[in-house]
């Protein structure tokens, strides 16, 4: 017991530099979960909260805090949910479904698979839903929760989505390929790496496509299946890339976190203690949050000066979360918790997980 809180600490030191700045900044409010949390919080237009818990509960909370409703499931809730237009909630599960909740928590429909579904739907602007499982296949559902088609790649998929300005979807998956795939679910190309891809891709206005790959390098791909760049980051770990208003991309590799230029040039590095599963959140002012695996949650300004920091309760890997007063959200542990920031999502192409706070993994929905 000594020695891990030893390490704990350790940890912080090494997140909060010299001590300059290294103050814990109190939540505004949180909510104890009785269960832990990996999802990346979804908000709706109204501002209220969507998340899910390994206890097999998607949560409902409104902006200032109030659980509204839990919709209990079969197991673990591992897919960041997301919000249609209409307030559907779109979330996989672990008991190898797919579901389709409305805004006032009563299920509309499953869809099984035949395995877990860990990938966060992405919402295409006609309402498809599409989203990839664990039994290798990706799936394009009809908003009545029909199918629509399915796309067999060659191993699991827990690569989320995103989609073009033209409808086109890309995810990667464990098999080593990034996919194109055309609306009608025709495959448009395919770009082979050296290893699975586990992340999430980004992707700019002029499509060019950003993830990594547990081969150890980071990929810009353009948007006709060619490598525009690669730069080598000896980085495993999950984590998503994120986009801030003047194009550095931001990314967790392994322990640390990385500022890339849009032409592949690594800008710096700082090392943060613990690794970085979860993607960094892009503001509006150029700073940048992110949460390490042992739920430090960090707030750095772009040049990396470290601003605050809070550690919370057990271990995360949610992203985190910005609604339209500010306030970040973001699972931590077994709490939920907002903190008062004042500052908006960055206007960019994609300034976190899945492009926008609805987490639709659509570039039109972008800020």
């Amino acid at each position: 017991m000594k020695r891990a809180i030893l390490g704990l600490l350790l940890g912080c030191v090494v997140a909060w530099g010299d001590g300059t700045n290294s103050y814990e900044r109190e939540p505004s409010w949180k909510l104890d979960l009785r269960s832990h949390s990996d999802t990346s919080p979804a908000l709706d237009t109204n501002g209220n909260i969507y998340f899910g818990t390994f206890d097999g509960t998607l949560w409902a909370v409104s902006p200032g805090g109030d659980k509204l409703w839990t919709l209990p499931v079969g197991r673990e809730i591992m897919s960041a949910p997301s919000v249609a237009a209409d307030g559907t909630i779109y979330f996989g599960c672990r008991d190898n479904h797919a579901y389709a909740v409305s805004a006032e928590g009563e299920k509309k429909w499953s869809f099984r698979t035949e395995r877990w579904v860990d990938a966060s739907p992405s919402i295409a602007a006609d309402g498809t839903v599409y989203f990839g499982s664990w039994d290798r296949n990706f799936y394009a559902l009809k908003p009545d929760g029909s199918l629509k088609w399915k796309f067999r790649a060659g191993d699991i998929i827990v690569s989320s989505a995103a989609i073009g300005a033209d409808g086109r979807i890309y995810f990667g998956s464990h098999d080593g390929r990034f996919y194109a795939l055309n609306p009608d679910g025709s495959k448009a190309w395919h770009y082979a790496v050296g290893g699975p891809i586990i992340s999430s891709p980004a992707i700019t206005r002029d499509g060019v496509l950003y993830f990594t790959s547990v081969d150890g390098f980071f990929y810009a791909v353009n948007a006709d299946g060619r490598l525009g760049w690669r730069l080598q980051t000896g980085g495993v770990t999950e984590s998503s890339p994120a986009i801030s208003a003047d194009g550095t991309i931001y990314v967790g590799v392994n322990r640390h976190l990385w500022a890339i230029t849009p032409e592949g040039k690594k800008v710096w590095d700082r090392l943060d203690g613990y690794d970085m599963e979860g993607a960094p959140l892009a503001l509006a002012n150029g700073h940048i949050l992110f949460i390490t695996r042992q739920s430090c949650l960090v707030h750095i300004k772009p040049d990396r000066e470290f601003l605050w920091g809070m550690w919370l309760p057990g271990y995360g890997n949610g992203s985190p979360s910005v609604g339209a007063d500010g306030n970040i959200v973001l699972p931590g542990g077994s709490q939920f918790v907002c903190f008062s920031n004042g500052v908006a999502l960055a206007s960019s192409p994609w300034p976190k997980f899945k492009g926008n706070t609805r987490n639709t993994g659509n570039i039109k929905d972008s800020p």
